[in-house]
């Protein structure tokens, strides 16, 4: 900076040439950096945004399907796995099929509780998916049976059941499962007769083996405190959401009681999941094998679900989702020591 000296007086003349440029360049180093923190730092935080959307996902996912996992096949009594099913054509739907409470559909192969193509709820090609039988709710009990009239009364002054319900009544001679042809809150009572409901019963009688060769087939009588829980069925499974994404899916059983029956509805549970892959180990193997492998569902001890999912948004220093592959290991508590 050059000053002239008037009369004893300093005069500013202002900045040189040269002095501007310095400034402006060291000006524009600071900026740059300044900038570069920003960026980073946004960068960062939408990394942990993206990794944070995901982790919650996985977690999620993995607890809900846990749950069921770990619950394929219990009655709620220790049975032996003595089950009779009297509800029509048991043995051909998936969710009345007790006698393989757990079953698994490789990718590619035809899963019956879902349809695999591009509409909303569809299954996604090339993912596997899962269907799990077991009982919820087991704290109701029986203090009488009349097998001659099909009728149960509980031990309760009132409960959630409704007619059209599918349960499973359980001692620890075997477990029965039937449909509530008609249920009765005020004086706590349920019905499991035939001609009604569907699929409706194939017959009142609850012994075990099971008789559907006749309206009384094999009679038995419950004594008072067996255990009475609804069916819960679930097939998990990555379909098509209604944004044209993907996310985990979970199929169960909803009652209509004004005409008392059942049909599975699927609900989205995780968004942006965008494949299952599960693996099974089965009693005496060492190594988990994928579904078409498993030589016996009724010996499967555990299931590895294998789940990638990616972020909502494009998160990555290359300006794509953030994708996460994790595995969880679940045991059929029923089927341990």
């Amino acid at each position: 900076m050059n000053i002239l000296k008037l009369s004893g007086i300093s005069v500013n003349k202002g900045f040189t040439l040269v002095e501007l440029m310095i400034s402006i360049v060291l000006g524009a180093i600071i900026t740059a950096g300044l900038i570069s923190v920003f960026l980073s730092n946004q960068q960062s935080y939408r990394t942990n945004q993206g990794l944070s959307e995901v982790q919650e996902g996985t977690r999620t996912a993995f607890e809900l399907m846990a749950r069921d996992i770990r619950t394929a096949g219990l009655t709620g009594c220790v049975n032996n796995n003595r089950v009779a099913n009297v509800l029509v054509n048991s043995s051909t739907v998936w969710w009345e099929n007790w006698s393989n409470p757990v079953m698994g559909y490789d990718n590619g192969i035809t899963d019956p509780a879902v349809t695999t193509g591009t509409s909303t709820g569809d299954r996604l090609a090339g993912t596997d998916s899962i269907a799990i039988l077991s009982t919820e709710g087991t704290g109701l009990s029986v203090q009488s049976h009349n097998p001659t009239s099909a009728q149960f009364k509980l031990n309760e002054t009132s409960s959630d059941l409704q007619s059209g319900d599918l349960i499973v009544v359980c001692d620890p001679d075997h477990a029965a499962i039937m449909q509530i042809t008609n249920y009765n809150n005020s004086n706590v009572t349920l019905v499991h007769n035939t001609g009604t409901g569907s699929p409706g019963n194939c017959s009142k009688g609850l012994g075990f083996p099971t008789d559907c060769s006749s309206v009384n087939g094999n009679q038995y009588s419950y004594g008072s405190n067996a255990q009475i829980g609804r069916i819960a069925a679930a097939d998990w499974y990555v379909g098509v959401n209604a944004q044209g994404g993907s996310s985990l899916f979970r199929t169960s059983l909803v009652t209509n009681a004004g005409s008392v029956t059942v049909s599975p509805v699927s609900n989205e549970m995780i968004r942006n999941v965008t494949n299952m892959q599960i693996t099974y180990l089965e009693t005496g193997s060492p190594n988990f094998v994928n579904a078409a492998s498993v030589v016996n569902w009724a010996n499967v001890t555990a299931a590895r679900v294998v789940l990638t999912l990616v972020s909502e948004n494009n998160v990555t220093v290359n300006n794509t989702p953030l994708t996460r592959t994790v595995t969880s290991t679940t045991t059929i508590r029923n089927r341990v020591d």
